[in-house]
């Protein structure tokens, strides 16, 4: 039984979630409603029971106390006398209503007067109130088939008790509940259906632009994300859903738009090393001797490079776009690989290179933030005229970091542009004077990863690229990381303030920053500004 009781479930369960929409929402709100007015039905079929018996009562005692007021001692007597008798017959016959029955006992129960319906019968009741008082009951007599509604009064004159008995035919109360049993047994199933079709067109035409939605999204391939499904009129959940779909479609659209640029520049990028490889390859093997080994190596050697940092380049940037780029955790001296970058410039270029620095501690990862100083000062050699400036300072509880030269001013306008993904602003930043595009582009992906902030500098020569990093947060006893894990450039984080004016050199940076926190009595050393 129990199995197949859950097999019946189960398949109704099934069906259930197989109807649309429609169909549920019509069913649940008439099933609702029944269960309602089912409900509604029996309280009012009993509200309706009470008020009428109560009537019933309310008649029953009036009637009791005129007749008890039309009781005299005369009818108590040994040998009654007549005019009492009649007196109190004439009583009962006026006072009592149509299917009313009326008898008048004596103390000892027995009736000394009634109504002509009841003459012959004995008693209605058996068991008589205490003086005073009155008692209700449920009575029924031998004359009719309906039940009766009894009330027993008692009283005394003369000093004798009597008791008055009135009952009332509650075959009128039965009609009127039969009556209302039909109205709701007839109205109720009119009322469903009522509700149901009005419930099935109303959810139909509310869910009328869900399926336009719904046409319209199938119609929405990869190659044609430039259409929109259509919003309807009104603010209601529908046209916010209409809405915020369009606006995922405007997403996906930018997104492969920008996806289809990208694996164009980078076709555009690595065709120019090939081509260079492919050039020399050809002149080598049609013109023997015009080109040497050694040249022939290092011509090869500089393509395959530039090949391999542009790969590199790109996986970075497909890591980030997958699920964001990941940095390890760690002690960084920002101060020292600023060092190290400036005399590897030195030793490479004939520029003039000036550095300002301070002692700089912040977290995060040292190969990451080598190449933050490296891809800025390789821009910045690549478009100077006569010098670069590399400068480390402390403001607040953010080390920030500028890298600057007195080449082409970057407009205002192209200020976040110049970030972007193979973005070349003018023609003195072409490929023969650059590299690949995505120096800039790497640049705030790592940063952004090290929970800081770059941007470009506004003035009016030359080009300063700022970067902010929060410092190194002491928190504990023992000096070692809390978490030495990696985080992610997805992570929420609050960003550096506003840079204003250095600070003051060698300043000692206390509370909190935005980095990760860590626990004093390590490794921490103070060093002198250089």
């Amino acid at each position: 039984m129990t199995a197949l009781v859950r097999h019946v479930l189960v398949k109704v369960s099934r069906r259930w979630r197989a109807a649309g929409v429609q169909a549920r929402s019509a069913l649940a709100a008439t099933t609702l409603l029944a269960v309602v007015i089912a409900g509604a039905g029996v309280v009012l079929l009993a509200t309706l029971q009470h008020d009428l018996v109560q009537g019933i009562d309310a008649s029953n005692t009036a009637i009791a106390q005129g007749i008890s007021a039309q009781v005299s001692a005369d009818v108590f007597a040994a040998t009654p006398g007549p005019e009492g008798q009649e007196d109190l017959e004439s009583a009962i016959a006026e006072g009592a209503p149509r299917r009313a029955v009326v008898q008048v006992l004596d103390s000892t129960g027995s009736v000394v007067a009634s109504s002509a319906e009841v003459a012959e019968e004995p008693p209605l009741i058996t068991d008589l109130p205490s003086p005073g008082a009155r008692d209700t009951s449920r009575i029924h007599v031998r004359f009719d088939d309906d039940a009766y509604r009894a009330i027993a009064v008692s009283g005394s004159v003369g000093g004798r008790a009597f008791t008055v008995v009135v009952a009332q035919s509650l075959g009128s109360v039965e009609d009127s509940l039969h009556i209302a049993e039909i109205t709701l047994a007839v109205g109720l199933p009119f009322l469903l259906l009522v509700v149901a079709l009005a419930t099935s067109v109303f959810v139909g035409r509310s869910l009328r632009p869900v399926g336009a939605i719904r046409r319209a999204v199938e119609r929405i391939t990869e190659r044609q994300l430039a259409e929109r499904v259509p919003v309807p009129e009104g603010r209601d959940e529908v046209s916010r859903l209409a809405r915020t779909m369009n606006a995922m479609l405007t997403r996906l659209e930018t997104s492969a738009g920008a996806q289809r640029q990208f694996v164009a520049d980078a076709s555009h990028e690595l065709r120019s090393p090939i081509a260079t490889l492919q050039a020399a390859a050809d002149i080598a093997a049609s013109v023997p001797g015009s080109i040497t080994t050694a040249e022939l190596a290092e011509l090869v050697g500089g393509e395959s490079r530039r090949l391999e940092r542009l790969v590199s380049d790109l996986l970075l940037l497909a890591r980030h776009d997958d699920d964001g780029v990941r940095v390890r955790a760690e002690e960084v001296d920002l101060d020292d690989l600023v060092d190290a970058e400036a005399r590897r410039l030195r030793a490479t270029t004939a520029l003039h290179v000036e550095v300002d620095l301070v002692a700089a501690r912040v977290v995060g990862d040292p190969h990451s933030l080598s190449r933050v100083l490296r891809n800025l000062s390789d821009n910045a050699v690549t478009h100077a005229e006569s010098w670069v400036q590399i400068r480390l300072r402390k403001v607040g509880d953010s080390a920030v970091l500028e890298v600057a030269n007195d080449g082409p001013v970057i407009k205002a306008t192209d200020a976040d542009r110049v970030f972007g993904r193979f973005v070349r602003l003018e023609e003195s930043r072409a490929r023969d004077r650059g590299g690949s595009g995505l120096g800039l582009a790497i640049v705030q992906e790592l940063v952004g990863a090290h929970r800081g902030t770059v941007g470009v500098v506004p003035q009016e020569q030359g080009a300063r690229f700022r970067v902010v990093l929060p410092l190194l947060v002491l928190d504990g006893a023992d000096g070692e990381l809390d978490d030495e894990n990696e985080f992610d450039s997805k992570d929420k984080f609050d960003e550096p303030g506003e840079v204003g004016e250095p600070a003051a050199v060698g300043q000692d940076v206390q509370g909190r920053s935005a980095g990760v926190p860590v626990r004093p009595g390590g490794s921490t050393r103070s060093r002198p500004d250089r």
